[in-house]
């Protein structure tokens, strides 16, 4: 007995030894040029922010990162190609707030959007709502009046049903009590050229896509749909300042696939909150009317948590689904 009072702890230290060893990298990350997968089309909202934070990252980390464009299905095919990547933190997902509750609206999805390894949510910008130029309204309190009056009369241009301006949309009918036609599109270009060209009463651009045609009168801004009203226009209401609870900003994350080490997720957070930091980054995005954001892994995962919790009932209610 007393031999192996004095071996177990010779045991139990080398065990822990061993458990430390594991758990450490086995080599510097990143190794080799790292890809940054965009699931939607370049020279979007999302694929521009996504090449900044690469080209800083690239200097940074002392390694190419390379952003590819990998479309279709909604986000999805894109999303899966890293949700199957090996998880060694080169292959990484660079995407807006859908695509991680993709599971509410999808049933058969062959991955977990919520088993992802939460790197850092870097951005966030405003959704709007605008309507065609010669639209009898002026503003948010003229909308809501104008829907009530006109029930069934009025319609909505998204990008297709499932997109955060449908379900934007589905919550402000729901929250106002209003009849307001959704027509989907095929993409929000296609969405707003439509509206641009009076076929189309209404339409919930994000700030960066739609402020040159706000700007140059070719749509008229009638609401933000962000958590209060827009710097760039403040005499515009929000729209929860009329229906409280209802807001559509979107936000742009990083995350591994799954099972990738902590170790990675934590570096690279590290490393994306030293790039939004830096005065070439802010100015950047300030251009593009998009907020800067650095969240550790955990508050991301707490902050997709919280917005698939919120577009669920939304999803629930209308009974939206895609497959």
């Amino acid at each position: 007995m007393d031999h192996l009072r004095r071996v177990w702890p010779v045991i139990a230290a080398t065990s822990l030894g061993l458990i430390s060893i594991a758990e450490a990298p086995a080599q510097p990350y990143p190794s080799r040029p790292v890809m940054l997968v965009s699931p939607f089309g370049a020279g979007g909202g999302t694929d521009v922010l996504c090449r900044v934070i690469a080209e800083k990252l690239r200097g940074m980390l002392g390694q190419q990162f390379i952003v590819e464009n990998r479309t279709g299905g909604g986000g999805n095919i894109g999303t899966e190609y890293v949700a199957r990547a090996a998880p060694d933190g080169h292959t990484l997902l660079c995407a807006p707030d859908p695509v991680f509750s993709s599971h509410l609206l999808y049933s058969k999805l062959r991955f977990d959007p919520r088993a992802f390894e939460p790197v850092s949510i870097f951005a966030r910008f405003a959704t709007v709502v605008a309507s065609r130029p010669n639209l009898p309204i002026a503003d948010l309190a003229d909308l809501m009046a104008y829907a009530r009056a006109h029930p069934g009369k009025l319609n909505w241009a998204s990008p297709g049903t499932g997109q955060t301006s449908h379900l934007l949309l589905e919550a402000i009918k729901a929250k106002a009590n209003i009849d307001i036609v959704h027509i989907p599109y095929r993409s929000g270009a296609e969405a707003l050229n439509d509206v641009l060209a009076g076929q189309v009463d209404l339409v919930a651009p994000t700030l960066t896509i739609g402020l040159p045609y706000i700007r140059a009168g070719a749509v008229k801004l009638l609401a933000a749909a962000s958590r209060k009203r827009l710097a760039a226009f403040p005499e515009v209401a929000a729209l929860n300042e009329a229906i409280p609870g209802v807001e559509a900003d979107v936000w742009v994350a990083i995350a591994a696939p799954p099972a990738t080490p902590k170790f990675i997720a934590n570096r690279l957070s590290d490393a994306i909150a030293k790039v939004v930091g830096t005065p070439e980054v802010k100015a950047r995005f300030a251009e593009l009317e998009t907020e800067t954001m650095a969240t550790r892994p955990e508050q991301m995962q707490q902050l997709a948590q919280e917005t698939s919790q919120r577009w669920g009932r939304i999803i629930a209610a209308a009974k939206i689904k895609l497959d």
